[in-house]
């Protein structure tokens, strides 16, 4: 099998969260890099903004949390909507949370970035299934 050279990246403040895609990482065969980590979408923003220009450093995919401090999903999504334009490369967003409340799976459709939105905790067959598309 092929070694995917793309950059996953989680923006989450939930450590267990990390550790466990971390594990899923390890089992996944096409997959063999660690991921960018940021604990609040304001760190995101920061680290994409700074990287803006060189899209190698950019991540390939985002597995977004939306309840988080300092900047959460949602505020994340409206800064990433302004600079998208101006990035060197398509970053496909999903969003990973533990809510299944209908109104945010609602108001997530209204961004055009989203790509879907899961249900935590994400399993090796659904971050298989992501990491493949990229």
């Amino acid at each position: 099998m092929t070694e995917n050279k793309h950059t996953l990246c989680i923006v989450d403040d939930d450590i267990i969260h990390h550790f466990i895609i971390r594990k899923l990482i390890k089992n996944i065969e096409i997959y063999n890099k660690e991921p960018l980590v940021f604990s609040n979408g304001e760190e995101a923003i920061t680290f994409i903004k700074s990287a803006s220009q060189t899209s190698y450093e950019l991540p390939d995919l985002i597995l977004l949390d939306l309840n988080m401090p300092i900047m959460d999903g949602w505020q994340f999504l409206d800064e990433f909507s302004s600079i998208a334009p101006t990035l060197l490369k398509h970053i496909r967003i999903y969003i990973l949370s533990s809510s299944d409340n209908p109104e945010d799976i609602e108001r997530a459709k209204e961004y055009e970035k989203i790509c879907d939105y899961l249900i935590k905790p994400i399993n090796e067959l659904q971050l298989t299934s992501l990491l493949r598309v990229v």
